[in-house]
């Protein structure tokens, strides 16, 4: 039988040592040893079997109903609160680069005449930017 830690010990270590770790982080992050691009592109195969194998055997249904609403909230409520105003100012680059080609999709659709309020024929201002949003995301 292999010897090896009993687990509540092994993750109090890696608690305690792991955050002086911050400059291997970053080096990691700055000099990976592969390409990320390079190795998700050459693992889209494994990918897709992998995915298709899962939903096959209902996997990820069982791990969602497994972990169900408290795993998910009480790590968000944990980590989010104080990461969230900083992520968001990180990301206002990548939400307008991102975001801008919808914007001017939006921006340049010639939408059908506005009737009164609650009037059905509305929904059809709506279905316009729909149709114009999809064509652009799928290139059309």
């Amino acid at each position: 039988m292999a010897q090896i830690k009993d687990t509540a010990a092994i993750a109090e270590k890696w608690a305690r040592v792991t955050p002086g770790r911050t400059s291997e982080y970053q080096q990691g992050v700055q000099q990976p040893r592969t390409s990320w691009s390079t190795a998700a592109a050459n693992a889209e195969e494994r990918y897709k079997t992998g995915v298709t194998e899962a939903a096959a055997q209902g996997r990820f249904g069982r791990g969602v109903k497994a972990a169900g609403d408290s795993a998910w909230q009480s790590a968000a409520l944990a980590k989010g609160p104080a990461r969230f105003a900083e992520g968001v100012a990180i990301a206002q680059p990548d939400f307008a680069a991102g975001f801008g080609p919808y914007a001017d999709t939006i921006r340049s659709t010639q939408l059908p005449p506005r009737f009164a309020r609650g009037d059905p024929r509305n929904i059809k201002r709506v279905e316009v930017v729909a149709m114009a949003l999809r064509k652009k995301k799928t290139g059309q």
